[in-house]
């Protein structure tokens, strides 16, 4: 029996939205350059570095998050997000990798001391290389839409020991309290940042076990397994305020 008009015409809306889907993830894959995005790292100097601050304690005082500067296509920007081993149908093991450059927050440096930090992350945005996989996560696993945030609080100053010197990396622990889906745990999360003229760099790369936080791996006719954890990647550019 021939297909008729009606179911045609249905089945060609269906691929169009498939293939503009399809598109779109290709396209943003591609971005990023690779099968999937490289792990944070730090950047390295830029090429029109300058020292911050005035003399005396360049760095003392408040620091703001500057979330506008670089690409979220390069890794260049400011951004958060997840790491996470699956296991699609048909594709067999993957790399999710969501990412999202609608950070805010700030630290205040004493001294040589990290006295205040706060990181704030608009989980309703992060963005990977499957607009489906995005939007399973608004009801399923991080459930955005019932968890909006994520957030990161010091509750013990970093002590550094001395002023870097520009570029140098300072490897640190920031003990602090971490939410995630709705759920406070302390945690310690390794830093490694470096002064790059009149902004510092800072990335942190840390394994969260999902129960720990009340969060169910999804799994559906795409998804066949999630592993137990994932990983919390940010990369931030601070700013003097």
């Amino acid at each position: 029996m021939s297909m008729s008009r009606k179911s045609r015409w249905v089945a060609g809306i269906v691929a169009a939205v498939v293939v503009a889907a399809g598109g779109t993830a290709y396209a943003f894959w591609q971005g990023f350059g690779g099968d999937e995005p490289a792990p944070v790292a730090l950047s390295g100097p830029s090429s029109s570095s300058s020292s911050p601050g005035s003399a005396g304690d360049p760095l003392d005082g408040t620091w703001t998050i500057d979330a506008t500067t670089g690409s979220l296509a390069d890794g260049s920007s400011t951004y958060g997000g997840y790491r996470v081993q699956e296991e699609l149908s048909g594709f067999g093991a993957n790399t999710a990798v969501g990412r999202t450059q609608d950070v805010t927050g700030s630290m205040t440096i004493h001294g040589t001391a990290i006295t205040m930090l706060d990181v704030t992350v608009d989980m309703t945005t992060l963005q990977s290389d499957r607009p489906q996989r995005d939007d399973q996560l608004r009801q399923r696993g991080l459930e955005t839409d019932r968890f909006p945030t994520a957030t990161f609080t010091l509750t013990r100053p970093i002590e550094v020991g001395r002023r870097p010197k520009d570029g140098e990396t300072v490897e640190v622990n920031a003990v602090g309290d971490l939410t995630l889906h709705g759920v406070t745990k302390r945690v310690s999360v390794p830093i490694q940042a470096a002064i790059d003229g009149d902004r510092i760099e800072a990335i942190a790369s840390f394994d969260v076990a999902l129960a720990d936080y009340d969060i169910q791996r999804p799994t559906g006719f795409l998804i066949l397994s999630i592993a137990d954890t994932g990983t919390i990647e940010l990369h931030l550019l601070f700013q003097a305020a």
